[in-house]
């Protein structure tokens, strides 16, 4: 036995709605992949790079030498680059220190400038 199934033709508000579904997943892949347009090798990376710099602003917050509001960090292919205000040398340097205690830090660039 053979069932055959018709379809309506489909109305033009469907249809609207399909192609603004379709434009929807086109953006969300378009932008997913600018992530990765940075001189990054994969979405991994990117995601590794953003764990790492979520890890060294928590060690941040939980020090009390280091005030992480003033200290911008920003990772790119494990190099972690560290800019912003300390108070002073010992800030600086805990701040560089708490990095490198993180995993998968592979270069720890030190900008932060010591407010004079």
């Amino acid at each position: 036995m053979i069932i055959c199934h018709t379809h309506a033709p489909r109305s033009s508000a469907a249809t609207a709605a399909l192609a603004s579904a379709l434009a929807i997943t086109l953006t969300v892949l378009g932008a997913t992949g600018c992530a990765v347009t940075r001189g990054q090798e994969s979405v991994g990376a990117y995601v590794d790079d953003t764990a790492i710099t979520a890890a060294v602003k928590g060690r941040f917050i939980d020090n009390r030498l280091v005030d992480a509001s003033s200290i911008s960090v920003e990772t790119l292919n494990g190099t972690v680059m560290l800019s912003g205000f300390a108070k002073n040398a010992t800030e600086r340097a805990t701040a560089e220190s708490l990095t490198w205690k993180v995993g998968g830090v592979k270069q720890v660039k030190n900008e932060i400038a010591i407010r004079p």
